[in-house]
């Protein structure tokens, strides 16, 4: 597991510590248990607790994958560790299928109430992330680590800006001015060009760092966090997430009856952009 990606890691160390700080009924950790105690029984009780949110709901995606890595592992120190290590994989053979909920999209109506609440909590870096989601179909890794201020207004065509492509992480130009002179995406460009730049990327955190003294990038996982705050404050449903402000955007852009994954990374046309440069 050394050679994975640091976030790659995080996520073994996060899901490992999901299984290890579990709690039976006796008071013990599962991670406390003997390697020969743990029977494949023992682990689908496991599952069926983890599964289980402890403020309610359901965590099955998450359950699932943290059973995949415990799998994964077991096999690892195996191979190292013959000696010790049952060769019997307790984790092996379960039945880990898991199928997602379809993303909820969000309507331009919550976008603007969570941009209101994102600025009101003075959190506006958010709001404007929200707005390059929706407006501009921009993934949540995309603005927060990508889109830079380089990408906004280039000084070679001061009316795009330069979209990241997901898969081919090219740069894709959008316009921002319609064929007949009229200005795109207005409240969002207003809001650009408004900015005060803090960094080389648009969205930074809205704080400067008090030990570095300059505005940090959003940590991925601090950024959820946040968004998942400002949703409540603005009081829209616990079940919309970032990705929704995209997948509602697309829904906005593209007529009912559109295979929707057809256009999952296409760039958007002027004429999209127009048809409802009056929502921006």
């Amino acid at each position: 597991m050394r050679t994975k990606p640091a976030k790659t890691r995080k996520d073994y160390d996060a899901a490992l510590a999901l299984v290890s700080k579990h709690v039976l009924k006796d008071g013990r950790t599962f991670g406390s248990l003997s390697v020969s105690s743990i029977t494949p029984g023992a682990v689908d009780r496991l599952h069926d607790k983890l599964k289980a949110k402890p403020g309610g709901g359901e965590r099955g995606r998450t359950a699932a994958g943290a059973l995949r890595i415990c799998r994964r592992a077991w096999n690892v120190a195996w191979r190292i560790n013959r000696d010790e290590v049952p060769s019997t994989n307790p984790f092996a053979k379960m039945d880990l299928s898991h199928k997602a909920k379809p993303t909820r999209p969000v309507t331009h109506a919550e976008l603007l109430r969570f941009v209101t609440a994102a600025d009101a909590g003075g959190e506006q870096s958010i709001g404007t992330a929200a707005m390059i989601a929706f407006y501009w179909l921009q993934r949540e890794t995309d603005i927060i680590s990508r889109l830079s201020w380089t990408h906004y207004r280039p000084l070679d065509a001061p009316d795009v800006v330069r979209i990241v492509h997901h898969k081919t992480h090219e740069l894709v130009d959008l316009p921002l001015v319609d064929d007949d002179g009229t200005q795109l995406w207005r409240e969002l460009t207003a809001r650009l060009d408004r900015a005060l730049k803090t960094g080389t990327l648009i969205v930074t955190r809205d704080k400067p760092d008090r030990r570095r003294k300059v505005h940090l990038p959003w940590r991925e996982d601090y950024f959820r966090n946040r968004v998942a705050a400002i949703r409540e404050a603005a009081d829209i449903d616990a079940e919309v997430k970032f990705m929704g402000l995209r997948h509602g955007g697309l829904q906005q852009y593209f007529p009912k009856g559109t295979d929707l994954s057809a256009h999952s990374d296409a760039p958007l046309t002027t004429s999209q952009a127009s048809s409802t440069s009056a929502l921006a």
